[in-house]
């Protein structure tokens, strides 16, 4: 059977933490938080979150106490850091970067209840059995639904009638390309759209992937979600601007940093239904037991000073359906 000095070891070890702190863990239960991303691009993402723990009745401080750690972009880091999390004794362990940590979540859940938030498909990466009863120790939310891959193609297509080739960047480490490749392809076949699938790992790639993409005359470009993408969206937002290419993304940030346009589901209802499953296991449902949630809110994003600076109209049907217009 496999304890939690196993478990640690396989996550990569762990720090061993002050007295104080398991003082402060005997008073009250402790969360885990672990995210690929970093503090200043998700704290409105941690505070829907809290919300969600509140419906529960658990209060950051008052009764449950919330251990961060942020990977920052720097995702083999994910696992040493779920073994940190074990060490702490967390009560439950919440992840929202479970599509590049898959493994040590699996390793994890021998130990401790988990919650996380994917871009993938669970049970086509074998983290639960089915959407309805997951079975294990592990449960959460998905940001993906078989028709978000046809609404940006939808989108996109609206704004740029003749697009001979699109471009999709994907995170080749990360699970959810997979499943993001397959979709896209099949919603363009349908629709006679040649694709270029251009990989991208770290931020040195990034360089290269435009000047393959300007080379192959690629005439616009989807952006498919990944912790690193969203760590570097002012990067990937400049280089667009840089080449003239239109794109569209998965999330809100990236409009607001400068990018033409997202289209996705909303990653704030994302964290608080990931924090209202906390709580419900923290009152001690079983993750077994809680289906894994499908999104239900999605959000469009218009940047129309980033379409003036591309020479493109936004037609009204599309600023119409818009949640937000960046003026």
């Amino acid at each position: 059977m496999i304890n939690r000095r196993d478990v640690i070891t396989l996550l990569g070890g762990a720090a061993t933490w002050p007295l104080v702190a398991r003082a402060q863990q005997a008073a009250m239960p402790v969360v885990g938080f672990l995210s690929g991303r970093s503090p200043g691009s998700d704290a409105h993402l941690v505070e829907g979150f809290r919300r969600g723990l509140r419906k529960n009745g658990f209060t950051e401080s008052q009764n449950v106490a919330l251990e961060f750690r942020w990977a920052d972009g720097r995702l083999d880091r994910l696992p040493a850091m779920a073994g940190e999390l074990i060490e702490r004794k967390v009560a439950v362990l919440f992840a929202g970067a479970a599509d590049v940590a898959a493994g040590a979540l699996r390793v994890a859940s021998a130990i401790v209840p988990v919650v996380f938030a994917t871009g993938s498909d669970p049970v086509e990466t074998g983290l639960v059995a089915s959407f309805n009863r997951p079975g294990g120790n592990l449960t959460g939310v998905t940001v993906i639904t078989n028709t978000l891959w046809p609404k940006r193609i939808e989108i996109l297509r609206e704004l740029l009638p003749t697009t001979p080739l699109i471009a999709l960047l994907v995170n080749p480490t990360n699970l959810a390309h997979l499943s993001a490749t397959r979709e896209l392809n099949d919603a363009t076949r349908k629709l006679g759209q040649e694709v270029l699938i251009l990989p991208a790992s770290v931020e040195a790639d990034f360089e290269t992937i435009f000047a393959a993409l300007v080379e192959k005359r690629a005439s616009a470009l989807v952006v498919s979600d990944d912790a690193l993408f969203t760590n570097r969206r002012d990067v990937l937002a400049a280089l667009a601007a840089r080449h003239a290419v239109p794109a569209i993304y998965g999330r809100r940030d990236f409009a607001i940093a400068g990018g033409l346009m997202s289209y996705g589901a909303s990653p704030l209802d994302q964290y608080y239904q990931s924090g209202a499953y906390v709580g419900r296991i923290l009152r001690g449902a079983k993750p077994a037991d809680l289906p894994f949630l499908l999104p239900t809110k999605f959000e469009l994003t218009l940047n129309l000073r980033t379409a003036k600076a591309l020479g493109l109209t936004v037609p009204d049907t599309l600023l119409a359906r818009a949640d937000e217009v960046i003026e």
